[in-house]
């Protein structure tokens, strides 16, 4: 196909910005579907991206990507959407970095007969997109916060929690969950606000990211060095507190769960580096994604409402009462390098 000034202008940001990975459709019937995730370096995302594409090769759609920088780069992802809509895309995937600060390009976008799915991640309000196919993000916390309740074995908790950043819906109902399980009173999964209690004697935003991860439970124990009990946002997180404890002679008084079920992750749970992990699915997400797109495009129905695309706790020291499996399940499972 002969290409148009405009998918030359087009072509050249895709290049500068490295934002896309491919481009429109080389057939006037052929579905195009776009996925934007909150980064390109995340395993989780990889992966997410690596679905999508298998699957819209197996459909016969053709699939365009972007990512922001970092979370939280929700400028990064409005630019993304425009051009995705500029370029014809009738359906966008999208794990918000910015769940709020996203919802008036959504709503732009939307009113030019584009549907947009959310992946992994609820925008605020969640019914700003039209569908959610998602972890539930406030199970895969009660259940890593009942683990560690048995696991702590009825000693006294000093718990620190490496979240996400303010305000974030995942961030905060993998939080309220954690401390619902380990039997604290927590706010419900429609709240975008973190709990408290004298329990948690640090609190620190992590970014999911593990340098960040790092440095914030550095700062956790120079505030308490006490600290027996860690939640963490992902894997990363708990990669990061792990080194920050180790380098204090810490690692091995302290209990540390976490959310993911990545490769990577789940060969720490394997180490006894992470007691417990809560196991999350993005390629499924992804090819739910790619197929809502497909039919969109057919015959113009458009998805709607929640999808849980499951969850499961990953343990090698299993907890009486507590429903899990073991490292070489969650290896089955697990994304990113196996």
């Amino acid at each position: 196909m002969r290409k148009t000034p405009l998918m030359t202008c087009l072509a050249a940001a895709m290049a500068l910005t490295g934002a896309f990975a491919s481009t429109t459709a080389t057939a006037a019937d052929q579905p195009v579907i776009g996925l934007i995730t909150k980064t390109e370096t995340n395993p989780f995302f990889v992966k997410m991206k690596e679905g999508a594409q298998a699957a819209a090769k197996a459909k016969g759609a053709k699939l365009m990507t972007a990512a922001g920088k970092a979370d939280g780069d929700n400028a990064g992802q409005v630019t993304a959407i425009e051009n995705m809509v500029a370029a014809g895309v009738k359906t966008i995937l999208i794990t918000p970095s910015d769940s709020k600060a996203i919802v008036p390009t959504i709503k732009k976008a939307q009113e030019k007969g584009v549907m947009f799915v959310a992946l992994d991640s609820p925008a605020d309000p969640p019914d700003a997109t039209d569908a959610l196919f998602a972890t539930d993000n406030y199970k895969a916390g009660v259940l890593i916060g009942q683990y560690a309740k048995v696991a702590m074995a009825g000693k006294p908790a000093k718990i620190a929690t490496l979240d996400l950043f303010p305000g974030h819906p995942v961030g905060a109902q993998r939080h309220n969950g954690f401390m619902s399980g380990f039997g604290l009173q927590a706010l419900d999964a429609k709240s975008n606000e973190l709990s408290k209690s004298a329990e948690i004697v640090c609190m620190a935003d992590s970014f999911g990211d593990q340098a960040k991860g790092q440095t914030a439970m550095e700062n956790c124990l120079q505030k308490n060095p006490d600290i027996n009990l860690v939640y963490t946002i992902n894997e990363p997180a708990a990669a990061g507190a792990y080194q920050a404890l180790k380098a204090a002679g810490k690692e091995k008084g302290v209990v540390i769960v976490s959310v993911d079920g990545g490769c990577a992750g789940i060969k720490n749970v394997k180490a006894g580096v992470i007691a417990a992990t809560s196991q999350q699915y993005p390629l499924k997400m992804a090819a739910m994604g790619v197929e809502a797109g497909i039919a969109y495009a057919k015959d113009g129905k458009k998805v709607k409402g929640y999808t849980d695309t499951g969850v499961t706790l990953i343990s090698d020291k299993p907890m009486k009462g507590v429903d899990s499996k073991d490292t070489k399940v969650g290896t089955d499972l697990c994304w990113g390098n196996k």
